[in-house]
């Protein structure tokens, strides 16, 4: 099942985002909790937090700007079933495309925006500090689907 999530959802979010490394940090979910212009989405299995996403409305497109899926249970199917929502929700707002970026080395992540209908934008280069403590820094790829 998947809800929109409030401010009273918060501890739980921080909680799941602890185990999922979407790399938000706790400042964006509480802002991002209280904005009109953000929907802050959770997938939920048994009364368990186990997905989230965050989508925010620009004036004419709307972005991806994080999801986050518990580890234990990716590939189960909640990724895609939190992109169908994101992608309902920015065709609600009228949006003419669903933005997003993506770590060019999460090949996991990439496969489903491309099973969801995303295709490459372009790249930025170095965007990203190198994941889990290696040195350097990671491309970003940037993705978009027309609505």
């Amino acid at each position: 099942m998947i809800t929109e999530l409030n401010v009273e959802h918060l501890a739980l979010l921080i909680a799941l985002e602890q185990r999922a490394q979407s790399g938000t940090s706790e400042t964006q979910m509480l802002a991002a909790l209280g904005s009109q212009d953000t929907c802050v989405l959770g997938w939920w299995q048994a009364e368990q937090l186990l997905g989230y996403a965050i989508v925010a409305r620009l004036p004419f497109e709307a972005e991806l700007q994080a999801i986050g899926v518990h580890p234990e249970q990716r590939c189960s199917g909640g990724g895609q079933a939190l992109m169908e929502v994101v992608l309902s929700t920015a065709r609600g707002w009228l949006s003419e495309r669903l933005l997003l970026e993506v770590r060019a080395g999460n090949l996991s992540a990439i496969r489903l925006y491309q099973r969801c209908g995303f295709s490459e934008d372009g790249w930025r280069k170095g965007y990203y500090p190198a994941a889990n403590g290696a040195a350097g820094r990671e491309d970003a790829l940037l993705m978009s689907q027309i609505l």
